[in-house]
């Protein structure tokens, strides 16, 4: 079949423009070009409420305008118009417009979406993990919800360049590369170490945590220690070579995570805290010069009449501390400066806990202060809520400590395991193995992006892993479902979509959800919350699955609607598919 590159007008946006023409032609020119304001309807395909906020401005009834404007409605596309409630317009379009979208799409390009972000510069921080320490429960959010967003601008035209921005600086560096040069026979090396890809971070986690204890107990070792640091700071050749090291052997086990998730994070996405330490100086003297930062006990400081503490006394971003280190404050705004001066972003997107709110607002201020973010640049914070346990308090284990990633994700495939053994016996070991992996997986994921980002969640595997209800694996199995059918269509069958056919009430009903995905996607890309293209997938899920019920597809006695049925799983099946990984979540072909 060809493909064509056009993209698909939804008939959302024809509705509209047939009733912004019955608008031109039925009220007076000021308020004639207003939003048609037309919704999808309970009550009909679409309708329209701008008779209700145009009655005022032209001083009539809102029920005698909308009639108005439903004497002029006379596109072809609509098969009928009614008048309800105190001025609603109720519109129905012609089955063959609904069938003719159907065709248009199964023939489109990326299912006819448009790519409007096109020309866009977005640089995305996220996961951000610290290095010699393991992923956990905490970078779940960030790397999940900012994979998710990276896919979703990029699909619509936008150029994303991920970062992730590492903990790879400062103090504890001098502190581990101290320990390790004392301890010559530790063992932290991929190749000296037996077992995962998680082994040289597990091993280097515990030798951190070592180096913590000896350094607040030992007075003489945190001396060593601190001269370590100044050592790294002042490019001493062996210290750099431990701790490049240390970066190296800590990428390779978080690549091997980002891998399992299924995130797009490679390392070529990685820009730490060391990337920006040639800037601190320069971006510290501009703020000074400017008379932005200024001294305060020693520190030098940005203050700001809208952050204020407890007592009503100014909240100040530390840009330089007292003792002449920086902090996370300078990284971040000379983070904003490269990424504006150098990688040209239009738009700068930071996916972290909501708990950093503050902190960024100070760092955004302070930016615009100083020139470096302009007007033409965005600068968003995209906050999140926390993990919870079944107790409602932020996931631990017993002991109090926070839980690797890694068990997280091994608890759900091991769930996701049990149950495919007991619904899906029938797959071979090869297929079991990777199906169980990719529900595991997409479980949790889908879990975080199902519900708003800005909420906490609770972390509930045997609800995650459940084949009915709002979650990952019941759009996997819908998705496989729809593969099933298709797969008895006879081979070579490639319908050709009848319009004049007449519309049952359930092929309706797909057919203009089917229609939606576009603003599914540009809903949640403009308000950066893929729970609302989770919530649409879902939606479609178990529309398909009525309209199943309710229309045989391949017992269709007639070959025409035979035809039909058969288009609408296969842009059903196609439209999950794409879905499903826009949230980065993987769509087997068999469950």
């Amino acid at each position: 079949m060809r493909r064509v590159r056009d993209s698909v007008r939804p008939l959302m946006v024809a509705v509209a423009g047939a009733v912004s023409r019955a608008m031109a032609a039925a009220l007076p020119a000021e308020v004639a070009d207003a939003d048609p304001l037309v919704r999808r309807s309970d009550h009909a395909d679409f309708q329209s409420n701008v008779a209700l906020s145009s009655a005022k401005k032209v001083g009539r009834a809102p029920r005698e305008v909308g009639a108005a404007i439903d004497a002029q409605l006379g596109d072809e596309l609509i098969a009928g118009t009614a008048l309800s409630g105190p001025g609603f317009i109720n519109i129905s379009v012609t089955g063959s417009s609904v069938w003719s979208q159907l065709a248009a799409r199964r023939a489109a390009d990326r299912l006819g979406v448009d790519t409007p972000l096109a020309g866009e510069r977005v640089v995305i921080d996220y996961s951000s993990p610290n290095i010699a320490k393991q992923m956990h429960v905490g970078h779940l959010r960030t790397t999940i919800i900012g994979d998710a967003l990276a896919r979703l601008l990029g699909f619509l035209g936008a150029e994303v360049i991920r970062q992730i921005h590492y903990g790879d600086w400062g103090t504890q560096f001098g502190m581990l590369i101290q320990y390790l040069d004392e301890h010559p026979e530790a063992k932290w090396h991929r190749d000296d170490l037996t077992g995962n890809a998680d082994a040289p971070i597990e091993a280097l986690d515990r030798l951190y945590r070592a180096a913590r204890e000896k350094f607040d107990a030992d007075p003489g070792f945190a001396n060593r220690a601190r001269a370590r640091v100044v050592a790294l700071q002042g490019g001493d050749e062996a210290t750099l070579r431990v701790w490049t090291d240390l970066v190296t052997e800590s990428q390779h086990s978080f690549q091997a995570l980002y891998d399992r998730l299924g995130v797009l994070l490679t390392p070529q996405d990685a820009a730490g805290e060391s990337t920006y330490n040639a800037y601190l100086d320069e971006v510290t003297a501009e703020l000074a010069d400017a008379g932005i930062a200024v001294e305060s006990d020693g520190a030098l400081c940005v203050f700001f009449d809208e952050f204020t503490g407890p007592d009503g006394t100014p909240t100040p971003l530390i840009v330089r501390k007292s003792d002449g280190g920086y902090g996370y404050a300078a990284t971040d705004l000379a983070t904003i400066r490269y990424r504006i001066r150098k990688l040209a972003a239009t738009r700068l997107l930071y996916v972290t806990d909501a708990r950093q709110a503050q902190h960024f607002q100070m760092v955004f201020a302070t930016a615009r202060r100083a020139g470096w973010l302009t007007a033409d640049v965005q600068a968003i914070h995209v906050p999140y809520g926390t993990v919870q346990g079944a107790d409602g308090k932020p996931f631990k284990t017993r002991s109090g400590s926070t839980i690797p990633l890694t068990e997280l994700l091994d608890s759900a495939v091991t769930r996701a395991r049990e149950i495919l053994a007991e619904k899906a016996p029938d797959l071979d070991a090869q297929t079991f193995d990777r199906v169980a992996e990719a529900a595991g997986i997409g479980s949790v994921k889908y879990a975080d992006l199902s519900g708003s980002r800005i909420k906490d969640y609770v972390f509930d595997v045997d609800r995650m892993v459940n084949f009915t209800g709002n979650t990952g694996v019941y759009l996997q199995y819908a998705h496989a479902r729809i593969r099933s059918i298709l797969r008895n269509v006879p081979p070579g069958t490639d319908p050709v979509v009848d319009t004049e056919l007449t519309l049952e009430s359930a092929e309706r009903a797909l057919g203009l959800l089917l229609d939606e995905f576009g603003k599914a996607i540009t809903d949640a890309a403009d308000s950066l919350e893929p729970h609302r293209l989770a919530g649409y997938l879902f939606a479609l899920a178990q529309t398909f699955t009525a309209f199943y019920e309710a229309c045989p597809v391949l017992k269709a006695d007639d070959p025409r609607v035979r035809g039909n049925r058969i288009a609408l799983c296969q842009l059903t099946g196609d439209t999950l598919a794409a879905g499903l990984e826009l949230l980065g979540i993987v769509a087997p072909e068999r469950i």
